[in-house]
């Protein structure tokens, strides 16, 4: 459902919308099971010529039922919720896959720096290349990213990816990626850092193997 707006482009991007439309389903099936119930009984109790009011405290067995039957049916669809939400986050953020590479992502007022292997395919040598705002990554290959944030609190966001991952000062935050087709993809930050907030964003540029050998050969 949401990748018909916002596409799916990362390995763990259909597990995260796969829970969104969970929610979803439950959420809006809860709705509209309410509101019949709900005006069945507006009808079902409205003032009738002769027909005395009624007055109900609630306590008898068989009005309880109302309260006690949809009460255990709410906490099992939570149930339900939970055990797939952690999932989810066990395989996105606390599962640590082997890195094909390493990227060091910068996020400071108001821009993303990010620092790839150069062609030794190792990070933190004399050949690593530098950008701003433009973060190029290789198709189907799995990336650790080292994060960081030189100022104030910032939040990595890439949409595509369903990535989203707070940076804050003085911690370094690892995280990971596997983008599954090429294209270029907006990077935003979506925590409010400042009165440059709207304009810190930046683009991910996927590619293929030969793209991305050709690109690290230009930047040497």
């Amino acid at each position: 459902m949401i990748e018909r707006y916002i596409e799916a482009v990362s390995s763990y991007a259909g597990d995260i919308d796969g829970l969104i439309n969970l929610v979803h389903v439950i959420v809006m099936t809860w709705f509209f099971a309410v509101q019949a119930i709900f005006f069945w009984l507006i009808f079902k109790f409205k003032a009738k010529d002769g027909v005395k009011a009624q007055y109900i405290t609630g306590e008898e067995k068989y009005q309880k039922k109302w309260i006690t039957i949809p009460h255990y049916m709410v906490l099992v669809f939570d149930l339900v919720i939970l055990v797939a939400a952690i999932r989810v986050w066990v395989h996105v953020k606390q599962t640590l896959p082997e890195a094909d590479a390493v990227v060091e992502v910068t996020g400071q007022q108001w821009a993303w720096s990010f620092n790839h292997p150069g062609a030794d395919g190792e990070i933190g040598t004399d050949d690593d290349i530098e950008t701003v705002d433009e973060l190029h990554v290789e198709v189907d290959k799995t990336y650790h990213f080292i994060l960081r944030a030189h100022d104030v609190l910032h939040s990595f966001s890439v949409p595509v990816f369903r990535l989203k991952q707070d940076t804050i000062p003085g911690r370094e935050i690892t995280g990971w990626f596997k983008a599954e087709s090429t294209g270029t993809y907006d990077i935003q930050c979506a925590e409010m850092c400042g009165v440059g907030h709207g304009v810190m964003y930046g683009r991910v540029v996927i590619e293929t193997a030969e793209e991305h050998a050709a690109w690290i050969a230009s930047n040497q």
